[in-house]
């Protein structure tokens, strides 16, 4: 027997009478009869009206554009969803839509298209999930972060991309909060898109986030979901580097500053980015002496790959820095 839900029936189902379906495909089954295949539509659940939340990075939306035939008013809302990371909200049709194409183009796209676009794809399987849930008795497909005790303290950081002249850095306030939660401030706060793996080098132990991909890298690291920030640092509360490097093929490498546990000031809200300076290299531009090479490109306009360059990043100041701007990016993070 198959279960199968057919996006043409014109009547969906409840759960109820999904299960009904179901249960009476199974009594057919048992008797030695075959039900054939089971094909349905679920109701959704969410209200007339009520938008689906899909938070996707500038370059996933990009490569979305680039490598599925998306259309219509769905085509309209990522091209026009702005810079940066943005929440974009889906009806259920447009979602079906979207889940549609993206299964075609995770199969067939390049790297790094098909990494950013593979990411989406699970994003929409976990927003049709909440509909699905209770079809077979669970509670709620969509993972869920574990509940982890926090201290009230606050920590100071200084993140320095390593290998770039002069410094790309932040100097960042954030609560207490897991290295999971740690990475996504570090994007933030440093413009990254969060398209590649990453891990941290702690203390001899390396930490990352699970993830099938990763066997491609051999890696062993622990579990980074898990594992309190205030947990790793020293109660005497000295000065502590750390290792954070981001996309293995581009090869990121940034040093983490424990400058210390500030007092929380109860006038200011966090997490907080202090000060900074100038501007996160673009994704996928080939690490740090690529980088260097982009900056002589752009910068000589006699270059014979000047135009070429250019119309591949778009507008560029390898100087701009708004520490404002790194604050509230920082804090869509939670």
């Amino acid at each position: 027997m198959t279960v199968k839900q057919h996006p043409n029936d014109d009547n969906p189902l409840s759960i109820e009478q999904a299960r009904d379906k179901i249960a009476k495909a199974m009594n057919d089954l048992m008797a030695g009869n075959d039900p054939g295949t089971i094909s349905f539509r679920l109701k959704p659940t969410k209200k007339p009206g009520e938008l689906y939340q899909l938070k996707l990075t500038q370059q996933q939306r990009e490569s979305l554009i680039q490598c599925t035939q998306i259309k219509n008013k769905l085509l309209v809302k990522i091209k026009e969803a702005g810079e940066g990371t943005q929440i974009i909200g889906l009806t259920r049709k447009e979602l079906d839509q979207l889940h549609d194409e993206i299964g075609y183009a995770s199969t067939y796209a390049r790297s790094p298209h098909k990494r950013r676009i593979t990411a989406v794809q699970t994003k929409v399987v976990e927003l049709l999930s909440e509909d699905h849930a209770g079809l077979f008795g669970e509670e709620k497909l969509k993972a869920r972060k574990p509940v982890i005790k926090t201290s009230e303290q606050l920590f100071q950081f200084k993140i320095t991309l390593l290998d770039i002249r002069p410094a790309i850095w932040r100097r960042i306030q954030i609560p207490d909060c897991t290295l999971a939660d740690l990475h996504e401030y570090i994007q933030a706060a440093l413009g990254w898109q969060n398209c590649h793996l990453h891990l941290f080098e702690i203390d001899g132990e390396r930490y990352s986030q699970p993830s099938p991909d990763c066997d491609d890298y051999e890696l062993d690291f622990k579990d980074e979901s898990g594992i309190l920030i205030s947990k790793l640092l020293t109660k005497s509360g000295e000065r502590t580097k750390w290792i954070y490097e981001y996309d293995f093929g581009d090869g990121w490498r940034h040093e983490i500053l424990f400058e210390g546990c500030p007092t929380k000031d109860p006038k200011l809200k966090h997490p907080l980015c202090l000060e900074g300076k100038r501007a996160c290299p673009p994704e996928d531009c080939g690490g740090p002496g690529s980088y260097a090479n982009l900056l002589e490109v752009i910068g000589n306009p006699k270059h014979e790959e000047h135009g070429e360059m250019l119309g591949w990043i778009g507008p560029f100041d390898p100087e701009a820095f708004d520490a404002k701007k790194v604050t509230r990016e920082m804090r869509k993070v939670k």
